[in-house]
């Protein structure tokens, strides 16, 4: 492995399937020209299977963590992405990302980069690019570019803490194999949206929606894309499925929960 540090680089820019936040799970279908957004609301602690490609070996996990404690009140219900665990299984590497470093395994070998410095990782093909303080980037050879935004928050907040989003580029290079919530999105989602009209929720439309053979009630809420805006991010309009996206994703979202940062299940 050869680390380099590089100047300073513009913001880059990257689009499709996302994940940020509470955590808020975005999937841009441009054959629609339209965005399905759903949320999954597991306990902190759990990591989900986020992306696997048996052809490529990638996978990508994420552990979700919560807010901190307030002394004499219960822990509310917010939750975020606290770690990343990427593994590319042909090479043997293994990539883990948290709020304070990153951490790459490779055999016996553990190379271990702040988020203070812009660097980065050439090893075979893989590449990695590290932005100062705001987002790692992991290309796999020609193929897709994984892209982890860097949250912080004012170190004395009372409830919330420092949290990661996870961003995917040219994810189409993934192969038609790829599963997880993320991957399985990865290529062609057909739906239709009908009957819409005023919700229960005052200034938001309810309307049907068949997907995956399913009929759901959907509702027009909006997401925050974090691509371009770091600090406040853009509002985007989407079509919110209800119930940990039950109905639109393949299964239910206890099938996506894995044992291990590292587990290729």
């Amino acid at each position: 492995m050869v680390a380099a540090r590089l100047p300073p680089a513009a913001y880059p820019t990257y689009h499709t399937a996302y994940v940020d936040s509470d955590p808020h799970f975005v999937i841009e279908v441009p054959s629609r020209n339209d965005i399905i957004c759903f949320n999954i609301n597991e306990k902190p602690g759990v990591i989900l299977n986020l992306v696997r490609d048996p052809a490529t070996g990638v996978t990508v996990n994420g552990q979700i963590i919560g807010n901190k404690k307030a002394a004499g009140k219960a822990e509310t219900s917010n939750t975020y992405f606290g770690k990343f665990g990427i593994i590319h299984k042909p090479l043997g590497m293994k990539i883990e990302v948290t709020p304070e470093v990153i951490a790459v395994h490779s055999g016996e070998t553990k190379t271990v980069f702040p988020w203070m410095e812009t660097a980065s990782l050439q090893h075979e093909s893989l590449k990695l690019v590290i932005t100062k303080e705001t987002s790692l980037s992991v290309t796999f050879g020609d193929g897709a570019t994984i892209v982890i935004l860097l949250h912080r928050v004012w170190k004395k907040h009372p409830l919330h803490q420092d949290f990661l989003g996870l961003y995917t580029l040219d994810e189409r290079r993934f192969s038609t194999q790829t599963h997880g919530l993320l991957g399985q999105f990865f290529h062609d989602l057909d739906f239709e949206v009908y009957d819409i009209h005023p919700g229960s929720d005052p200034g938001k439309s309810d309307a049907t929606m068949i997907v995956k053979g399913n009929k759901l009630t959907v509702t027009r809420g909006k997401q925050i894309d974090y691509r371009t805006d770091l600090k406040h991010g853009t509002f985007v309009p989407c079509w919110f499925i209800h119930n940990n996206g039950k109905g639109l994703i393949n299964g239910v979202s206890s099938d996506y929960v894995v044992s291990t940062l590292f587990d290729t299940m």
